[in-house]
């Protein structure tokens, strides 16, 4: 599945198509692999309150979110071979190509709005729900 993410705060995309990184085996692979993170995109891990870049080859963007998607913690530009130790009310973690968080301007308390887009049913059609909560 994949989201849409915006900052309801500030008024800015954060992520015109995050994958959703909601089981075992998607948390545990992430961004590894990857070369890089085209514009626009993002991982949304959901449970989670910290991340590491151990493995990656590039620079991301963190923010950490609580159970109603207020941001309570940011890290930016987190270069390879780090670790992003938990953030106590954190519940999901957003990793965004890196310079998203200061072209949004997003900050600390700001408010997302994550919507999940579902994969085509058998006529083709999108199906949309709005998750303010992981």
């Amino acid at each position: 599945m994949r989201a849409k993410v915006q900052n309801q705060t500030k008024g800015t995309l954060l992520a015109a198509c995050a994958t959703i990184a909601d089981s075992f085996g998607a948390r545990l692979v992430g961004l590894l692999g990857r070369n890089s993170m085209k514009p626009g995109s993002g991982m949304w891990f959901v449970p989670s309150n910290s991340i590491h870049t151990i493995g990656m080859c590039f620079a991301i963007d963190v923010v950490m979110l609580n159970q109603d998607a207020e941001v309570v913690g940011l890290r930016e530009h987190v270069r390879p071979f780090s670790i992003v130790w938990p953030t106590k009310c954190a519940r999901s973690i957003l990793e965004l190509p890196a310079n998203t968080l200061s072209m949004t301007r997003t900050e600390v308390g700001d408010r997302l709005r994550i919507e999940v887009v579902r994969p085509a049913n058998p006529k083709g059609v999108h199906q949309r729900t709005q998750r303010n909560e992981p």
